[in-house]
């Protein structure tokens, strides 16, 4: 499947005023039938980057509750939302 056969949309874009590295919080859509919540968009040493949703473990840990397996989808996601949010 090639990645604009997944029909994939910014549903929600919120930015977030203050000097966090986290600048928004965003969800997308995929094929118009499911929705990924909690995509942020991070300012981090290198420039704006997406950082999938993700969730503390019960070890304090982050870990990533949406993972892309291919990199051209992964790619696809960061330069749709960083397109919505004006990067």
């Amino acid at each position: 499947m090639a990645t604009e056969d997944l029909k994939l949309a910014v549903t929600r874009l919120h930015k977030l005023d203050g000097d966090g590295a986290t600048k928004a919080f965003c969800d997308i859509s995929v094929l118009d039938s499911i929705v990924i919540n909690g995509l942020r968009v991070v300012e981090g040493k290198d420039g704006l980057f997406v950082s999938m949703p993700r969730e503390a473990g019960k070890d304090g840990k982050w870990y990533n509750t949406v993972i892309p397996l291919r990199r051209e989808v992964r790619d696809e996601i960061e330069k749709l939302v960083l397109e919505a949010y004006g990067a």
